[in-house]
């Protein structure tokens, strides 16, 4: 059986997360770097990774990696690789490509000679004058680093983060694989409460309910390698197959969503119901000073606004004040806040067990941790 060498991309800050999400899926890591998990697997794999990884942008799969500080060596290594392996007679390739502290800076050079570099290849291992390309799509990545030049197609297609299920959205909305990795940097599980009373378009709730009922997020979703012949639909069917079955139908899951603003709740409502999770989740319009914080052992886990939903920064800083006053009460919850309003910091009363850089698309946010105390263990669903 074949095994490919495939690259999880992901944004800086989350690659733990994606490293452990790949080892629980039962695939063998072999190198995380900045942005990317390197794995292996048979053609499997590319299916089941797509599916189910939650905090990863993109999988893509590596062709061939080398040096590159001319051209013409990048013409030569490009058409001596076997691309005939993976794109078909009339398969239909484009190709993108960044550069970085490398001698070939030209991103679109770099992208016209491989483009041809592949065409000519291809033409010469199928026999044939032309390409028609008309059969399945297929992007070619040349990313360049320090003239080392990594050649790879990517298998998801759209990016991973497009679950399908935002039908509706409000500004500066969160993206769902960086939602996810601060539900998996917590220390919720759906024996937990969880609260986010910034709820928005509902992505934090929406994400925790797929991890909670062990819905793979990719599942209502098109794939590019979905239609490649190397891959082919028996293979996609079975990992589907598998997915639907792994759904937990049975478990109790609790999660409260709230929001100050009417549109964002009914935003909220309606990505629910597409995701099918509206059955575990509670939307409520309400400011979040009023939401019932009676019960103990919480885990509350919210991205309040900072700066893009409101027109002047400093607007921002009774909000925060008032957020830093009702959750330091919260003495047996275990809250979590990502947030870009660099005032935070300096309002805190209860000191942060941990504080992460992470990116919500280009917006450089701090995630805050603090933890609570453990539920005591005859408690049940708290």
């Amino acid at each position: 059986m074949d095994q490919f060498e495939l690259i999880a991309t992901t944004t800086f800050g989350i690659e733990a997360v994606v490293k452990r999400e790949l080892v629980n899926l039962g695939f063998t890591v072999t190198r995380t770097e900045n942005g990317k998990v390197t794995f292996l697997s048979d053609k499997s794999g590319i299916a089941k990774a797509n599916l189910w990884l939650r905090s990863a942008d993109r999988v893509l799969l590596k062709i061939a990696e080398f040096k590159a500080i001319t051209f013409d060596e990048l013409f030569d290594q490009t058409t001596q690789l076997d691309w005939e392996k993976y794109i078909e007679i009339d398969g239909k390739f484009t190709v993108n490509g960044k550069s970085v502290k490398s001698t070939l800076f030209s991103i679109s050079d770099c992208q016209s000679i491989v483009k041809k570099a592949i065409a000519e290849n291809l033409k010469r291992k199928y026999s044939v004058a032309w390409l028609a390309e008309t059969g399945a799509d297929y992007t070619v990545l040349i990313s360049i680093l320090n003239d080392i030049a990594t050649l790879t197609i990517d298998t998801s297609g759209v990016a991973l983060h497009k679950r399908g299920y935002r039908i509706k959205t409000v500004k500066a909305p969160l993206k769902e694989t960086l939602a996810a990795a601060m539900i998996m940097l917590s220390y919720w599980d759906k024996s937990r409460v969880l609260y986010d009373v910034f709820c928005g378009s509902g992505t934090i709730p929406i994400e925790a309910a797929l991890i909670g009922k062990n819905i793979a997020p990719g599942l209502h979703r098109d794939f590019s390698s979905k239609h490649w012949p190397i891959i082919g639909e028996d293979v996609w069917k079975a990992e589907i197959d598998k997915a639907i079955q792994a759904i937990d139908h049975q478990s109790k899951i609790t999660i409260f969503a709230s929001d100050i603003d009417s549109d964002s709740i009914e935003a909220a409502k309606t990505n629910a119901d597409v995701a099918q999770v509206n059955d575990c989740i509670t939307f409520q319009q309400s400011n979040f000073l009023d939401v019932d914080y009676r019960r103990d052992y919480g885990i509350l886990i919210c991205n309040p606004p900072y700066g893009e939903r409101l027109s002047i920064g400093e607007d921002l800083l009774p909000l925060y004040l008032s957020i830093e006053a009702k959750f330091s009460k919260l003495n047996t919850w275990s809250i979590y806040i990502l947030t870009a309003f660099e005032g935070f910091s300096n309002l805190k009363a209860r000191k942060p067990d941990r504080v992460r850089k992470l990116y919500n698309g280009n917006i450089e946010t701090t995630y805050f941790q603090y933890y609570g105390p453990k539920p005591p263990l005859q408690k049940d669903n708290i």
